[in-house]
């Protein structure tokens, strides 16, 4: 559910003169100019070794890939931006998901071979070798590439001194997580995350988000998932529920949770997935399995590759949910979005793809057409 800044989204009423749309797609432009400015001046830099370059270099491009992913996923076809060229970008055109997927690989493949597998610093926010090929990982599946989704996968997963899953699900999101990847910090001394600001409540009805009931019924008996990351509120009447993966919605002395973008779990279910796509069926459960047994549950009684990729499906679901959008995305790829959503209020095909800013159409004419429905 929603409050009135999020309304829009939720009842799929969504127009194109969103101010949240608009900032989403200027901070996301002025962020991978950043990342393109580093680049340039890395390249043109000749006081820097070699190895320092190559580092900067690679987390740029890591970063410029990202944002690009993430546009993508929610307006389709973008402009992917590489200059700082106000010329060239003041007039560029959008470019179709396929064009777009070819040139996030390019930069996430261009990006592994220049950085290290060792963090630059304590807190896992640099991103390093494993971060870029998780990420790439991600692009693969998502494109399609299963072979080489499960290798990189496989990559991030056989680096064992630096990952394990947590068993403690309660410790799953703190910022020392052995799980993690890549994480964002937030910033001030103290401060934790946004998203324990925005999902935590203490008295319903919620004023912000909520967890569906649908939801919650989904977890099977004595899931720790369930446990330790959702919390119910009643008044004793009504029930609502909450995520509670982070578990901080204010400062505290020291900051205690990070937002964590790219953690293990999600490599294991994306090289289950690779796996059963190829007819490694025997592989795909062990990958399922792994996340299954620690959030205290047996092994899947799949055999098929269908029942398979339907429990990963699921898997994918109860241990993702909440995290930059992961369900909607799947259904997404998968052609499920209709069949989902389609009883939501105002729900229509086009709804998949967000519109485009109209300040920026209007700024930029060669960005036409807008999104079916807009």
């Amino acid at each position: 559910m929603g409050n009135n800044t999020s309304e829009s989204f939720f009842n799929n009423a969504l127009l194109s003169t969103n101010a949240s749309i608009n900032t989403l797609w200027r901070n996301s432009y002025n962020q991978i100019y950043a990342a393109n400015a580093v680049i340039e001046g890395v390249d043109n830099a000749t006081a820097l070794s070699e190895e320092v370059k190559n580092q900067i270099k690679g987390e740029a491009l890591f970063i410029r890939a990202l944002l690009h992913f993430q546009l993508m996923s929610v307006f389709g076809d973008v402009p992917y931006i590489t200059t700082t060229d106000y010329n060239q970008n003041s007039t560029v055109e959008r470019m179709d998901t396929e064009q777009v997927f070819q040139q996030l690989i390019s930069d996430l493949e261009n990006a592994v071979s220049r950085v290290n597998i060792t963090y630059l610093d304590s807190g896992r926010i640099r991103p390093n070798k494993a971060a870029i090929q998780a990420l790439l990982a991600r692009v693969y599946l998502y494109h399609g590439d299963y072979a080489e989704a499960s290798n990189m996968a496989s990559a991030v997963l056989n680096e064992t001194a630096l990952y394990q899953l947590e068993q403690n699900l309660d410790e799953e999101f703190l910022k020392q997580s052995s799980a993690t990847i890549w994480q964002l910090s937030p910033g001030a001394t103290g401060a934790n995350t946004y998203e324990g600001n925005s999902f935590i409540f203490f008295t319903g009805p919620p004023s912000k988000f909520a967890l569906t009931a649908e939801l919650v019924a989904q977890f099977e008996n004595n899931d720790l998932r369930k446990l330790h990351w959702v919390k119910q509120i009643t008044n004793g009447s009504q029930v609502w529920y909450h995520a509670y993966k982070y578990k901080k919605d204010m400062a505290t002395p020291s900051s205690v949770e990070n937002s964590i973008v790219l953690r293990l779990a999600e490599q294991y279910l994306i090289r289950a997935e690779a796996r059963a796509k190829q007819g490694e069926l025997i592989g795909a459960k062990e990958d399922l399995n792994t996340i299954r047994q620690r959030a205290g549950l047996p092994n899947t009684l799949a055999i098929t590759a269908e029942e398979i990729l339907t429990a990963i499906q699921q898997e994918r679901r109860l241990e993702l949910f909440t995290e930059l959008g992961h369900r909607f995305l799947d259904l997404k790829r998968l052609g499920q979005l209709d069949t989902v959503l389609g009883s939501k209020p105002g729900w229509s095909n086009t709804d998949q793809l967000w519109p485009l800013p109209q300040a920026e159409m209007d700024a930029n004419p060669f960005l036409v057409p807008q999104n079916p429905g807009y």
